[in-house]
């Protein structure tokens, strides 16, 4: 019996599943909105002289760079930028150059992060109906004291999130345990954390599930919520039943959900398989993309099928693109002195395969959080959308980072701040 048991476990990542999609989403594009996005093309495909980031010494962009600035990649940062062309290439510059300073071509490697890895604080393990790859985060794992090394694995794992994205796949779903207490991070990692989310991965986290919700986030999010976007909150599920609400099939959750795979982290079995599996496919990309030309603007859609894509020089009039189903939304955000309204750009309504119950946090907490630093936050980054499922996930380790390191957010508060 013992060893069937042994045999019902599963220690590797899943393989991602075809694609939910069969046409490109973002194929047809409006006048306005192409031409918007020509405009950001022209500025990082300029001959003459041959475009170079600004302030750089060899600025000029590798290859690595060129495959980054896709083409969906573009209109990920023109949505964030609510379709302001100055602002999307702006934003697009800066993480061009954060993604050197921070090492991603050269020092953030699997084997620099992988002490890290061993405990299994963070694994990417199956896909929810849409093909979002699944982020789960188990903060009581924690292992290590050296922040820098922290979020240079979170960002690690991110990118290996979007490895294992299918075509026309372009978000995460982040499933957080806050079960079983454990040493967390401080508060200037989270907020770390939580800035190079908000401005250098726009758009990439498409949902948010959280289970065995302490007393302190309950707190934290009981004031939070009411601050964030209804779309923002569509995305954000406390205590979910993730199967049943339709967000997840079975065969693509551990049995700590509530799912079919008695997961046992092996680092030894884990690790390499992931790592493996990643490179395997990036390569296979990056190969494809050659045969396309190796330009800048190059679909995510065509090099991962295969083949060319569909998308060029398909219009439609913006009377007709107005017609789709987007949704523009005014939010207030509460500050510590005023209330401003923000508005969120224009956003697809998410598909019907998931669920739109929301499940709320529980209301049996009374508190008078002070929410000045996190209304500061979100003032600092409301030309970017709005709170976005990011800062509202971030906030929340921010908030486990302060009760387990007994200090304020005003002592780690420069860790993460700073937006563009």
């Amino acid at each position: 019996m013992a060893s069937t048991a042994v045999q019902d476990k599963v220690f590797l990542p899943l393989h991602p599943p075809p694609t939910t999609y069969k046409n490109e989403p973002h194929a047809v594009l409006s006048n306005s909105e192409q031409t918007m996005y020509d405009e950001v093309l022209a500025h990082f495909t300029k001959s003459d002289p041959e475009y170079s980031l600004p302030n750089i010494e060899k600025g000029e962009l590798m290859d690595e760079e060129k495959f980054w600035l896709s083409r969906e990649c573009i209109l990920r940062y023109l949505r964030a930028s609510k379709w302001k062309v100055p602002t999307a290439i702006q934003r697009l510059e800066a993480t061009l150059k954060w993604r050197r300073e921070f090492g991603l071509y050269d020092v953030v490697s699997a084997s620099h992060v992988e002490p890290e890895a061993v405990t299994g604080k963070e694994i990417l393990f199956g896909y929810d109906v849409t093909g979002k790859p699944a982020f789960y985060m188990i903060p009581s794992r924690q292992n290590t004291n050296e922040a820098t090394r922290q979020i240079q694995f979170a960002v690690w794992m991110l990118e290996r999130g979007v490895d294992l994205m299918e075509p026309g796949v372009e978000n995460l779903a982040l499933l957080i345990n806050f079960g079983d207490r454990g040493k967390n991070p401080s508060i200037s990692t989270a907020l770390s954390v939580l800035h190079i989310l908000q401005n250098h991965y726009p758009e990439r986290l498409g949902l948010a599930l959280i289970i065995n919700v302490p007393f302190l986030v309950n707190a934290f999010f009981k004031v939070v919520m009411p601050l964030v976007d209804p779309i923002t909150r569509q995305k954000v599920k406390f205590n979910p039943e993730i199967i049943k609400d339709g967000l997840f099939t079975s065969d693509m959750v551990m049995k700590e959900w509530n799912g079919d795979h008695h997961f046992e982290y092996n680092h030894e079995k884990y690790w390499p398989d992931l790592v493996s599996m990643c490179e395997e496919r990036v390569t296979a990309w990056m190969k494809n993309w050659r045969e396309l030309g190796a330009e800048v603007g190059a679909s995510e859609w065509a090099y991962k099928k295969g083949g060319a894509s569909r998308h060029e020089n398909d219009t439609v009039s913006d009377e007709d693109k107005k017609g789709e189903n987007v949704t523009v939304t005014e939010v207030h955000v509460a500050t510590s002195e005023t209330t401003e309204k923000v508005a969120i750009s224009e956003v697809p309504k998410m598909p019907d395969t998931a669920s739109e119950k929301i499940v709320e946090a529980p209301t049996t907490v009374e508190t008078k959080t002070d929410t000045s630093a996190l209304a500061g936050h979100a003032e600092a980054t409301s030309s970017h959308a709005g709170p976005s499922v990011a800062a509202v996930v971030g906030a929340s380790t921010v908030a486990v980072g302060g009760d387990a390191a007994g200090g304020d957010a005003a002592s780690g508060g420069d860790g993460g701040d700073g937006g563009e």
